[in-house]
């Protein structure tokens, strides 16, 4: 099929230009998937086969498996639970619980790892792997459902109470089903997370397909059999996308009728609240408590308190300070600029192309980062090799990584900046350039700031490229606390923890800022493919 047959029947030189701008950003981000699977294809077809019947790869698989379902199921759970207490009943602070559910997400989960398995070696191991990644995903199931809660139209549960549905009755019959698309996709973004998480499980003692594939790659540099993993992995990460697709073609179940839109009503739980409120404070003690209060300890303890004594001084906290702020900055331009050209053409000329061009971005987004990052190193080493280990293949990875963050943001920036200002300035007589930096960008830029803001946060708590790019002598926060957790070394990791911790607190702030509640709740919503790591939001 000829690429102009998908494309708008009139499309000028500019637009020609902007279509053939987003296909050169689609073939970058293709071009990692493609090498590992050619590389993969290199192999003699036997010894791909006695790859998968080896046991190790069979334990892998067992494990993977059983730590995505149970993350998962558990996540739902308590996503769906938490969103129904602070959206639909009335509870003392209200507007306490709904920031307390969703503040894990600005913990790293390697930090959470840090600070659960330093207080017992018992955590190692599925235990821990579960209590860290339930913890940290689970707000990716409360936000889309919080905001479906509230888009409910609530004359259909007044209408079943007048007919005689109880609660539970009215929930199960008749609000659930509605919830179905936003539930659905939350749990299956928590399943892709936990397949692409790294950090975590190695700092666990956890061995999953991740794991085993980096350190296949840092045992020998064997990129085949590194490759012949990943191309396990890859096709599990395409089963559950697919299996994203299919739910988000479900039925919709939202209002047609807009009307005047009200507020669902509040269920009066009486002294109940109190057990409510109860389960909520221990919730926030597991997922935020604890782990605070731990990386606390490990702030006031010497270095020698540790199983490994590594002393730490503030000028190396502030040159990895320094490298993730810079790498972060350098990473949000890059990826915001590359998805300006595809941004701009899904809010103003939607079609077949763009729409083609907007699910592989979601494709290699949903792939595990590890697979990226070796796709990249094979393609600087054999075809490019002045490119590798620079900073510029660093940044490109995290282009690749979190291009679909900056896309749903971007998009909806220039959704709200209205087309008559911009035809109105080029019936004035200003140039296609002059047209972008003097009309648009204003327009669109809060919305700008706030897809570089989520860009930078994912960007300065990314581990596993950052592991397997990054020059020599680069370090960053992310590095040095797993350098140091990964040698026993608590108290010298506490610093850089505590630093990486303030830095995505305030990230999470500006974006908040810049955007509000509503916003945040849309793109947790309408692009919930796109949020991956916007889990960090």
């Amino acid at each position: 099929m000829a690429i102009h047959s998908l494309m708008p029947g009139r499309t000028t030189h500019r637009q020609g230009w902007l279509f053939a701008a987003a296909l050169a950003v689609c073939a970058v981000l293709a071009s990692p998937l493609l090498v590992i699977i050619w590389q993969a294809a290199q192999s003699d077809p036997a010894d791909f086969i006695d790859m998968l019947w080896r046991p190790l790869v069979g334990s892998l698989a067992l494990n993977t498996a059983i730590i995505v379902s149970a993350t998962t199921l558990l996540c739902g759970v308590l996503g769906l639970v938490c969103a129904w207490f602070a959206e639909r009943t009335r509870l003392p602070w209200q507007g306490l619980w709904p920031l307390l559910s969703v503040a894990p997400m600005a913990i790293p989960t390697f930090i959470s790892s840090y600070a659960w398995v330093s207080l017992s070696d018992d955590l190692q191991g599925f235990p821990g792997a579960l209590l860290v990644l339930g913890s940290a995903y689970s707000p990716l199931v409360f936000l889309p459902v919080s905001a479906a809660l509230r888009g409910l139209d609530p004359a259909l549960e007044e209408t079943a109470r007048t007919l005689g549905l109880g609660p539970w009755r009215c929930f199960f019959r008749l609000i659930l089903p509605q919830l179905r698309p936003a539930l659905l996709g939350g749990m299956l973004l928590v399943a892709l997370s936990t397949l692409s998480e790294f950090g975590a499980f190695v700092l666990l003692r956890f061995r999953t397909f991740t794991t085993e594939i980096f350190a296949e790659y840092r045992a020998g540099f064997d990129s085949h059999g590194a490759a012949q993993l990943s191309i396990v992995l890859l096709l599990v990460a395409a089963m559950l996308i697919g299996l994203e697709w299919r739910v988000r073609r479900q039925p919709s179940y939202e209002r047609r009728a807009k009307g005047a839109r009200r507020a669902p009503p509040r269920l009066e739980l009486g002294a109940r609240k109190w057990l409510v409120v109860a389960g909520f404070v221990l919730l926030s003690c597991i997922t935020l408590l604890l782990p605070l209060s731990t990386l606390a300890y490990w702030l006031t303890q010497h270095g020698d308190a540790a199983v490994s004594p590594v002393e730490v001084s503030a000028e190396l906290i502030l040159d990895a300070s320094s490298s993730s702020i810079e790498l972060g900055l350098e990473g949000a331009a890059l990826t915001v600029l590359l998805a300006l050209p595809l941004g701009y053409l899904l809010a103003r000329m939607p079609g077949r192309l763009t729409g083609l061009m907007e699910r592989l971005t979601f494709l290699v987004q949903g792939v595990p980062g590890i697979v990226i990052a070796l796709g990249l190193v094979t393609v600087s080493i054999r075809v490019v090799p002045s490119l590798y280990q620079t900073q510029f293949l660093l940044l490109l990875a995290y282009a690749i990584l979190f291009l679909p963050l900056a896309i749903v943001s971007v998009r909806s920036a220039l959704l709200q900046a209205e087309s008559r200002q911009e035809e109105l300035a080029r019936s004035l007589g200003l140039g296609s350039w002059q047209t972008w930096l003097r009309v648009l960008l204003p327009m669109a830029a809060p919305g700008l700031g706030a897809a570089a803001s989520l860009v930078f946060l994912s960007i300065v708590t990314e581990l596993t490229a950052t592991l397997l790019l990054s020059p020599i002598g680069t370090e960053t926060l992310a590095t040095q606390i797993w350098a140091d957790t990964s040698a026993m070394a608590y108290a010298a990791a506490a610093p850089y923890a505590l630093a990486l911790t303030l830095l995505s607190m305030a990230s999470t702030w500006l974006l908040m800022a810049l955007l509000g509640r509503n916003a945040i709740d849309r793109l947790a919503t309408d692009g919930h493919t796109a949020t991956g790591d916007a889990s960090h939001v």
